[in-house]
């Protein structure tokens, strides 16, 4: 593994160092872990990387590692990067014959991720965007349980991802989490949007299985020091198909909540149930039926209920808490699963990935791009 930025005192990295290596199926060898060429090689002990495998650069990452023998280079790369890098970096990795991991919103504007899709299919390599919360075993157990028909004909999906962090901060005091986030240069147009309101939306999309039809958003911003939206919501007409029959989507993003932390929910309503699920309580699912106890379903790979999906994202059994590191080294184990089989010389459906793939991470980007559209008008009806 080759991991392009990341490094110094930053989030990312870390969860993704930690993800990666969590079931010992990848060793960290090489990596570019920031613009500044000594920050990078000052970065490389965090990780275990030999100095020699510290490079100043992606570029410098990618031509160095194919000059080494093939049974020794870096099979794959993961981007943690700001949101503008990630398409030079991702279809530079992609052309040199690497699998990619990339962090999200996959890039940001839609020419870029257009660019990306086409770079994905010609290498045929894998390609995997992390919207870790897919990586949940109860959002798994969630959407097989929709594709069954237990909650019937869905009418309604309601996601929402809030959190606080931003509320009554400054230009003088904004953290080193924010500071690039406030940068459209950096960061690109949609702001809280692009950093959980996507969340939001492929939890939303993951789980149900639907595409939108058409929305209409409208996009705040509160922080004085922050140009871009800190707050949103966008109504979708959700279809299972071309016809529109599906079923209404609201989707709720915000960073000035107060005193809210990482709250990432999702409910949705069928015409014979319900279900809810959290992130902060991420090991029970609830399921509501009209004058039926309600039924919670624990994160539980030997129980009968339990989905094989559900069961194979589980590493403990039931009642030992599995969160938000499991989950997120879920996408990359899964990932993993594919970039083996392709080394076999199988082939492999990238439309049909448990793992958010480089479409996912296109419909991403094409959901930024309609919101910013739509609020830019008034807040009017755009067709998907």
């Amino acid at each position: 593994m080759g991991l392009i930025g990341g490094g110094g005192a930053g989030f990312i990295g870390k969860v993704h160092a930690t993800a990666a290596t969590l079931d010992r199926q990848t060793q960290i060898v090489a990596g570019a872990l920031s613009s500044n060429p000594e920050r990078s090689r000052d970065s490389a002990a965090m990780f275990g990387i030999d100095t020699q495998r510290a490079y100043g650069s992606y570029q410098e990452l990618i031509e160095r590692e194919l000059a080494r023998p093939e049974n020794e280079r870096i099979d794959f790369v993961s981007i943690a990067t700001p949101n503008h890098t990630h398409c030079e970096i991702a279809c530079a990795a992609l052309e040199a014959g690497f699998h990619v991991v990339c962090d999200k919103p996959m890039t940001t504007n839609l020419d870029d991720a257009q660019r990306m899709v086409t770079a994905a299919e010609k290498s045929e390599r894998v390609f995997a965007l992390t919207h870790n919360y897919s990586g949940y075993p109860m959002m798994r157990q969630a959407r097989d349980m929709i594709a069954s028909g237990g909650l019937g004909d869905l009418i309604a999906v309601r996601a929402t991802y809030v959190q606080g962090w931003m509320h009554g901060m400054n230009a003088t005091d904004t953290p080193a989490r924010g500071a690039w986030k406030s940068d459209p240069t950096k960061n690109g147009l949609a702001g809280s949007l692009g950093d959980v309101g996507t969340h939001a939306f492929h939890l939303a999309q993951f789980v149900t299985g639907m595409t939108p039809q058409s929305l209409l958003c409208n996009m705040q911003s509160y922080s004085d020091h922050h140009e871009l939206d800190d707050y949103g919501h966008a109504m979708i007409g959700f279809g299972k198909d071309t016809t529109g029959d599906g079923a209404t989507g609201l989707i709720t993003w915000s960073q000035v909540s107060h005193g809210r932390l990482n709250d990432l929910s999702i409910e949705i309503d069928g015409t014979k149930a319900s279900l809810t699920w959290r992130q902060e309580e991420p090991n029970q699912l609830f399921v509501r039926s009209l004058g039926e106890p309600t039924r919670i379903y624990e994160r539980n790979p030997n129980a009968d209920y339990s989905t094989p999906n559900a069961a194979a994202a589980c590493r403990l059994p039931g009642g030992h808490p599995e969160a938000f590191f499991e989950a997120f080294a879920n996408v990359y184990r899964d990932a993993f699963a594919d970039m083996r089989r392709i080394k076999s010389g199988e082939s492999i459906d990238r439309t049909a990935t448990i793992y958010p793939s480089v479409y996912q991470g296109y419909d991403g980007v094409r959901f930024m791009t309609r919101c910013l559209e739509s609020n830019a008008n008034d807040s009017t009806w755009q067709l998907w």
